[in-house]
């Protein structure tokens, strides 16, 4: 099981403050001698956490490949291009959210544009979609090779269920129910996405996953054979605050290789 680092919540901090530290150039080294398989990092059309001098910086000093999600605009996938990481990941972007909601809309009409400009340039690209077998289907359509599947459904259902979240001002008012329906749904999302992903990798796509997982609730995520890799960012990111960097990716990986 291959293991993305997001490192954009170190970026998050530094602009908490609007200074020049923590510097996520910084975490690129840690990354590779900890054993990660990647960088990832989102660069979002308002730039509230990386940069376009992050990612200049990051992809002329790492020696990990750099997995870049962001947007299917216009600039952004023209900066894409110019820049020319080893991998985008195409995602959908609202300005008012805190984090990703959902899945890309593979019906976007400039869409097959985007990621012909991306191939073109050598590119690979990946999509990042809600676990639905329609979701493959549209991927395979597109002529994308990789798919990264949205968790965020199961992550928050566990958080609901397992952890202290309901009784904090950040409870999920939809997902205020009783313990019994809630694992229930829990069983009903991990069933998912062991069908979505085998479906997707019997179709021939490259399946990963990301989006919530933690150190709580990854184990059955990494368990599904046919997922390849897993992209995880803010849980990573929160524990190293208290165990370090390297510690916390160590921690990880033992999760996800066992």
């Amino acid at each position: 099981m291959l293991l993305g680092v997001n490192i954009d919540h170190i970026a998050t901090l530094r602009e908490a403050r609007q200074i020049n530290e923590p510097n996520p150039l910084e975490a690129i080294f840690i990354l590779k001698n900890a054993g990660a398989s990647q960088i990832t990092m989102h660069l979002r059309e308002d730039r509230r956490h990386m940069h376009d001098n992050d990612l200049k910086a990051i992809l002329q000093n790492a020696f990990l490949p750099v997995n870049l999600e962001c947007s299917s605009s216009k600039e952004m996938v023209a900066l894409a291009c110019k820049s020319r990481p080893y991998r985008v990941t195409l995602v959908p972007e609202k300005r008012e959210e805190v984090t990703t909601e959902g899945g890309l809309d593979l019906k976007l009409p400039h869409l097959k544009e985007c990621i012909t400009k991306l191939f073109d340039e050598g590119i690979e690209v990946s999509l990042f979609v809600d676990p639905t077998k329609q979701a493959v289907e549209q991927s395979l359509e597109l002529g994308v090779s990789s798919i990264e599947l949205h968790t965020g459904e199961w992550a928050n259902l566990n958080l609901m269920a397992y952890t202290n979240l309901k009784h904090t001002h950040h409870s999920l008012a939809h997902l205020e129910l009783p313990p019994k329906e809630l694992q229930s749904k829990i069983n009903h999302s991990l069933q998912t996405l062991q069908k979505v992903a085998k479906y997707g990798k019997d179709q021939g796509l490259n399946i990963y996953a990301g989006h919530g997982l933690n150190y709580q609730n990854v184990k059955p995520i990494a368990q599904i054979p046919q997922i390849s890799e897993l992209n995880i960012g803010h849980s990573i990111i929160a524990r190293a605050v208290f165990v370090g960097l390297e510690r916390a990716i160590l921690q990880m990986r033992e999760l996800i290789e066992k």
